[in-house]
């Protein structure tokens, strides 16, 4: 075995750096909202869409991804998506000064970075599932935890850029980030990748996947393991900050660094442990921690007690959406590529309607954003119901649906 999966070692490698891409793509250009607005003078609540904008692109590259990631391959696919998040991040260093609307050439260089975010997405966590490593589940523990690790950096370094170079200097840092995703583009072109799907057999069709009741419970826990993670993380910044009456910089360096790191944590954890702790098991009680970090953030009477539920909160979901990926990869036999595309799409319509929940029961509630994270509360109950019923599918659903 250890001879088979030697020469994949370094495609597990480039797989960890891709997770990192993603991260920079989804985290970098937040941090630099406040700058656009100042120096094109957008208002705010344009600003603010490129949030909505970027996961959006994100979500049709998951659903196109379904019927023609096939087609292309997947090492195809991999150089397209390191390419088109290096171009995003370069464009965004000029395009907007050369068109006549700033917001115009932001929005560009989000959607060219967006289409490699989706395809990185998509095609990391099946390419780590084809390798032939002994342990699938930590290996696909530990490569989740690099997009926490990678968030960790994007947030920790650019922080510290700032703080000593200026924020005049943003594009040095856009440029510099850029290079990652180039350099693992070229790994990509170099190393091995492993089929999804064995010689001689056949992936399963979408219709055989959506008449699947086992397939829609993983897809319901891969919703619910993205709006449980993102209710809290998208709002831990602004929990920090009203809570704690602290500044931007600190709110986000106590709010969703902390979380992030945490995520981290929990999902290096199972990556290096993962052989003695049985996943199901690990994923319940990370469930029932979920909920209680979600009733301390909640009620807690002190601010810092409910900041340190928001951390508690990133421990309990990191095992969640890999766990997902993997119990799923176990019990439907030959998914494919259609499989973890349509998980992809719905752990990231679960990551923004997570925080919109929030957002809205927090207006209902008068502005309270304690009771808004309380109501999110049904995510993870959610989470840990499909979780029970996803041990308990049918013989005949264990493999493959009826046609």
């Amino acid at each position: 075995m250890q001879t088979e999966v030697q020469p994949y070692q370094k495609t597990i490698v480039a797989c960890f750096a891709g997770y990192i891409v993603q991260a920079i793509v989804n985290n970098f250009v937040p941090l630099l909202f406040l700058t656009f607005q100042r120096s094109y003078q957008i208002p705010l609540s344009r600003i603010t869409l490129l949030i909505t904008f970027n996961f959006g692109i994100q979500l049709l590259i998951d659903l196109w991804s379904a019927f023609f990631i096939d087609r292309m391959g997947y090492r195809a696919a991999a150089v397209i998506a390191h390419a088109c998040a290096a171009a995003g991040l370069v464009l965004l260093t000029f395009l907007p000064q050369l068109l006549p609307d700033p917001f115009i050439g932001i929005l560009i260089s989000v959607m060219i970075y967006a289409i490699g975010g989706g395809l990185c997405e998509v095609i990391i966590s099946p390419m780590v599932e084809a390798c032939p490593t002994p342990n699938k589940e930590k290996a696909m523990s530990l490569l989740h935890s690099f997009y926490s690790w990678g968030q960790v950096a994007v947030v920790g370094l650019s922080t510290l850029f700032f703080v000593g170079l200026g924020l005049a200097h943003w594009r040095i840092l856009a440029l510099i980030w850029a290079v990652v995703p180039l350099l693992n583009l070229i790994a990509f072109t170099r190393v091995p990748i492993a089929p999804l799907i064995g010689e001689g057999e056949a992936g399963m069709t979408l219709k055989q996947l959506i008449n699947s009741r086992i397939f829609w419970i993983f897809i319901l826990m891969m919703f619910c393991a993205g709006a449980s993670e993102q209710a809290v993380s998208q709002w831990a910044s602004t929990f920090a900050e009203s809570g704690l009456k602290v500044s931007k910089t600190v709110g986000d360096l106590a709010g969703p660094l902390a979380f992030a790191v945490m995520m981290g944590l929990s999902r290096l954890y199972y990556g290096r442990r993962g052989e003695r702790i049985k996943l199901d098991r690990f994923m319940f009680a990370s469930g029932l921690l979920c909920v209680l970090s979600y009733l301390i953030i909640a009620l807690a009477p002190y601010p810092a007690l409910g900041l340190l539920g928001c951390a508690l909160c990133g421990l309990a979901v990191g095992i969640m959406w890999p766990g997902t990926f993997s119990k799923a990869a176990a019990s439907i036999k030959n998914g494919g590529t259609a499989m973890f595309a349509l998980f992809a799409l719905a752990g990231d319509l679960g990551c923004a309607g997570g925080p919109t929940f929030v957002g809205l029961m927090t207006s209902v509630w008068g502005n309270d954003l304690h009771q808004g994270i309380l109501t999110a509360v049904i995510f993870p109950v959610l989470l840990l119901l499909s979780l029970l019923l996803s041990g308990k599918r049918p013989r005949s659903l264990a493999n493959v649906a009826e046609p």
